[in-house]
């Protein structure tokens, strides 16, 4: 495919993105994350009203910009921050639909590894199934901080869906049994696109309703909320920003 034009080049200038961007798939979760949590904020995107902000944590300079749905919109977003403004390490927060029975409403799942259905992986030419897998450090450094923390978290395998609706019964059954978390739609394409850019990433979830327990959060719920999610993000951001 021929070169184009990135869609956020207009508006974004490297110099107004830290090194380390927190990426919820809400933009106005990422607006409430730099209210609440980051001062000195400056808006550095608001093309399609994807927005980004990067703002002072703890002393650290921190980005945090939507990504919007699915793995070709999370795709879009993270290859250009990673190969054309600088960014060395993308850290997913995103709500997810619970598989596991021991997962709650609320709580965070921190996604070692991410089994997808979606082709999105193929495009890179690797034979058979390419591994999305988050960076190691990362990982690490997110486990750290939740434990110090005390919030209730799981680490383990997450499943990234390119369908919110899928067509056939069955399937979530199947990926609770081969011990998936929780169900999203993004952290799949977040960790190919990191792979293929030599660079870092992880993706740190909270359980917003689950699929065989009668819990769910409210949208507003959903993009207020998740303060051990973000906390834990943002701990984590400082550590490599």
């Amino acid at each position: 495919m021929e070169p184009r034009e990135s869609i956020s080049a207009s508006i974004v200038v490297r110099d107004e993105l830290s090194k380390v961007v927190l990426m919820p798939g809400d933009p106005l979760r990422a607006k409430a994350v730099a209210d609440n949590f980051m001062t000195d904020v400056v808006c550095f995107n608001d093309t399609r009203n994807m927005l980004g902000y990067t703002g002072t944590y703890k002393g650290k300079r921190i980005s945090v910009m939507g990504h919007g749905m699915g793995i070709p919109s999370i795709g879009i977003y993270t290859q250009e921050l990673y190969s054309q403004f600088g960014v060395e390490a993308i850290i997913r927060i995103g709500s997810a639909g619970g598989l596991d029975m021991d997962v709650d409403a609320k709580d965070v799942v921190i996604a070692e590894a991410a089994s997808s259905n979606s082709n999105y992986g193929n495009a890179y030419g690797i034979p058979g199934q390419l591994a999305a897998c988050a960076d190691w450090d990362m990982l690490e450094e997110a486990v750290k901080q939740a434990r110090n923390q005390g919030c209730k978290f799981k680490v383990g395998k997450v499943y990234s869906s390119d369908f919110f609706y899928y067509p056939q019964t069955g399937l979530n059954e199947k990926l609770r049994d081969f011990g998936h978390l929780c169900v999203e739609m993004e952290t799949a394409g977040l960790y190919w696109t990191a792979c293929a850019n030599h660079k870092k990433a992880v993706s740190i979830l909270s359980i917003s309703d689950h699929l065989f327990k009668p819990v769910a959060l409210s949208a507003e719920e959903r993009q207020n909320g998740f303060t051990d999610m973000m906390e834990i993000a943002l701990n984590t951001a400082v550590k490599f920003a």
